[in-house]
């Protein structure tokens, strides 16, 4: 096995579940994001994500939220309109004791108020914590 086939298969992107090909819509970019994560989404999705200017349907979100950045609930809600019927959002937090950190509970609220369902949290880097988050209709299609 090469080095670059045990790097794909261990990579937090591919772990999240991004495949190649996916228009990757990333929202709440600031200095404090993890750029190895970005990096490594851009390598499995084989381009660069796209911004909130964008103004198309993707397959997907990554969505960097603090504490600070307002109402998680809205920001949800808000980026549901940006992704394709069954994409997902990988909600990215703040590790506990990092500036900015959200409480579990306020992150399960929010998504379950915005008609999101948590499909499962991982550790994504040294400073953020990730949900990865689906709508309903993705979420019963997996049955």
């Amino acid at each position: 096995m090469s080095a670059t086939a045990d790097h794909a298969e261990t990579s937090p992107a591919v772990r999240l579940g991004f495949q190649p090909e996916q228009v990757v819509q990333e929202i709440g970019y600031d200095d404090d994001v993890d750029q190895e994560l970005r990096e490594a989404i851009e390598q499995v999705i084989g381009s660069d994500l796209v911004d909130e200017d964008y103004d198309d349907v993707a397959d997907a979100v990554v969505l960097w939220f603090r504490d600070e950045d307002g109402d998680l609930t809205d920001v949800l809600v808000d980026a549901t309109t940006y992704i394709e019927e069954g994409g997902s959002i990988l909600l990215l937090t703040p590790k506990t004791g990092r500036d900015g950190y959200v409480e579990p509970s306020d992150v399960s609220e929010a998504a379950t108020t915005a008609g999101l369902s948590a499909s499962k949290s991982v550790s994504v880097g040294k400073d953020w914590s990730g949900s990865r988050l689906v709508t309903p209709k993705a979420a019963k299609s997996k049955k």
